[in-house]
């Protein structure tokens, strides 16, 4: 496979009704999380990152006309001529959109219009697969590679709904919950089980993608990376351990911070992480579940790369690069299951049990995204691919650092131990979190 490829090679698969299913699978779950919303829900973008749930809804839908209908549906007519501007995220190569700033202005179309797009490429989508590729015939590869990233690129704006509804219904006066808290949630525990340090040899290692299955590019190329001896804490810093940061002054205290991250802190007034309200009674968090009672033992959330790093400094100890955490990662191979994913439907990472081994590693995939301190470069040897795809990554390759781990919004077919995310430092929506080094 050409190192410009999006994806690493597949292995060929007759299509069946399995990927017919696949797809239905996604594109319902799309759906299903903006059935708890009002129409007024989805039209409101309460900043620049945040974009409307309508606006989602569309735009995913838009990439499968845009990438595999136009492009395989012999006389495919699109659906609406404006869509392809009103739902364009970032493409330049593919003319104008709407400014970025600007998705909460499109009160038309109305949310049915949506939906009746997203039924009309839904439909298109599944006689093309019927009558282009027989249950018998396997597509091309060309084909079957776009058809992935539609269903990934789904995925990963399934994870940005969820959180991006969270941020949304959090600026209403009237904090709504978004789903009732369910009645067999675990009680809230204030046992909190002590993080333990996991020692790992330096040496070289080999990092990056090297299955056979879908990747991005940007996890493509491996390659031999040397790290010195270092050790990684066998869980994810708690909200319990983050409040006694807090109550020590680390808000207050320049000698824990970056430069910018001190400038942030004294220019936005941060006193805590992202959705933390302090009431008579002590700490809360809104969720998606309302305002609830903040959960001592559950891992910390919603702060930022310069938060990250003020705390591991208060600590004594640092963030992971990159290379480090997935060496790790890949040494204690963890269980995906043993996370919290979207799935789930909680929307919160959740604490350890009490059995938890202490000489084992905990929550490296799903519950909360993990900063850690590197850049978000390409991997040697990276080369974007042609045309509009070649847009999907590498453009965005400086200034961002990258995250690992996926979180509890994260889609669990979504996540693998050399996934990269990337944000910039001073971004708090997302489910982000904490892993000390050392």
């Amino acid at each position: 496979m050409a190192p410009s490829s999006l994806l690493a090679p597949a292995v060929a698969a007759p299509l069946t009704t399995t990927l017919l299913a696949r797809y239905r699978a996604v594109r319902q779950q799309t759906e299903a999380l903006c059935r708890p919303l009002l129409p007024e829900d989805t039209v409101v973008q309460p900043m620049i990152d945040v974009s409307p749930p309508k606006w989602h809804l569309a735009h995913t839908t838009w990439f499968f006309e845009t990438f595999l209908l136009a492009a395989h549906q012999p006389n495919y007519q699109v659906f609406h001529p404006d869509y392809a501007f009103l739902f364009n995220s970032y493409y330049n190569s593919l003319g104008s959109r709407v400014n970025r700033a600007d998705r909460g202005t499109l009160s038309r179309p109305a949310l049915d219009e949506v939906y009746a797009y997203r039924a009309y490429v839904d439909a298109q989508m599944e006689e093309l697969l019927r009558t282009q590729f027989g249950a018998e015939q396997t597509p091309p590869e060309s084909f079957a590679m776009l058809l992935e990233l539609g269903l990934q690129h789904e995925q990963q704006h399934q994870e940005l709904l969820a959180t991006d509804i969270k941020y949304i219904l959090s600026t209403s006066p009237l904090a709504p919950a978004y789903l009732p808290a369910s009645s067999d949630a675990p009680a809230t525990t204030t046992s909190l089980l002590p993080a333990t340090w996991l020692p790992v040899q330096g040496g070289v290692y080999r990092i990056g993608y090297e299955g056979s299955d879908f990747c991005f590019d940007n996890e493509q190329n491996p390659h031999d990376v040397y790290v010195a001896d270092f050790a990684l804490q066998n869980r994810l810093v708690t909200n319990a351990e983050y409040l006694e940061f807090m109550e020590a002054g680390g808000y207050r205290d320049f000698r824990y911070w970056l430069g910018e991250g001190w400038e942030l802190v004294q220019e936005q007034h941060w006193q805590a992480p992202l959705y933390w309200v302090r009431q008579d009674t002590g700490w809360f968090r809104f969720t998606h579940h309302g305002l609830r009672p903040l959960e001592p033992a559950a891992p910390v959330t919603h702060v930022s790369f310069y938060e990250a790093d003020a705390y591991a400094h208060w600590a004594g100890a640092r963030l992971p690069t990159e290379q480090e955490w997935e060496i790790a990662a890949r040494q204690f191979q963890p269980e995906a299951a043993a996370g919290t994913f979207l799935e789930s439907r909680s929307f919160d990472p959740q604490p350890l049990p009490a059995d938890a081994a202490p000489d084992q590693c905990h929550q490296l995939l799903g519950d909360a995204w993990e900063w850690t301190y590197s850049a978000y470069h390409p991997y040697p040897g990276y080369a974007r691919a042609a045309g509009a795809l070649g847009e999907y990554n590498g453009k965005f390759m400086l200034n961002q650092l990258v995250l690992r781990g996926g979180s509890c919004a994260t889609p669990e077919s979504h996540i693998r131990l050399t996934y990269r995310n990337f944000f910039h430092p001073d971004k708090r929506w997302q489910f982000t979190g904490i892993r000390l080094a050392r």
